[in-house]
């Protein structure tokens, strides 16, 4: 599916064969050197991004990234922006079209009054690794793309069925989405700031 009608009309002009749209996804992404870096992202399309960093990059340069709701993206860096640099995606059709219809669900999503509209905020955890743990005793290693007091996006291999209670670090949650990377979890109660990476660690 591609970003045509159902993108708003405030979007800016298509980039190639794909709208760019204004979203609000917050992930990390890792440069040549392998240094990993917060970054969020404001505008998006299937074929390129602007990621919003501290941390500058260089032209032609690649770059990996694990951004919340889309998983991982890969790419090599067109130009500076103000506020960080514009990576060109280098992606599949497939992948491309399913980022398509993230987008486009993403940017509709208020109108449905989706509950994750109401998610806390997200950041990306001081260390991404992390174990899952299932309710049968078994543990998988695990990757944190995202994190909030609420919830939390991993990567990971298995995927458990939705609402299937899991433990990520010390926290209890619940299974609530598949994505191609891994997926989604709400914790069982909201958790503090202070002890969230403590939670983690264990």
């Amino acid at each position: 599916m591609q970003l045509h009608r159902d993108v708003p009309s405030h979007s800016p002009a298509a980039t190639g064969k794909f709208f760019s749209v204004k979203v609000q996804l917050y992930g990390r992404f890792m440069l040549e050197d392998r240094t990993e870096h917060a970054c969020q992202i404001e505008e998006m399309s299937p074929g390129n991004a602007i990621l919003t960093t501290d941390v500058m990059a260089h032209n032609g340069e690649r770059v990996i990234a694990y951004i919340d709701h889309i998983g991982r993206i890969e790419g090599t860096v067109e130009r500076a922006v103000r506020g960080g640099f514009l990576i060109s995606l280098v992606a599949s059709d497939r992948k491309k079209n399913k980022i398509a219809a993230q987008l486009t669900w993403l940017t509709n999503k208020h109108e449905l009054d989706m509950p994750e509209d109401r998610r806390h905020q997200r950041v990306a955890p001081r260390n991404p690794i992390s174990t899952l743990s299932m309710a049968d005793g078994r543990q998988y290693p695990c990757r944190i793309i995202d994190l909030s007091i609420s919830g939390a996006a991993v990567e990971i291999r298995i995927r458990p069925a939705l609402n299937s209670e899991v433990v990520l670090g010390t926290m209890r949650g619940r299974v609530v989405r598949h994505f191609e990377e891994g997926i989604a979890i709400e914790f069982a109660t909201v958790q503090s700031r202070d002890t969230i990476g403590l939670a983690l660690e264990h």
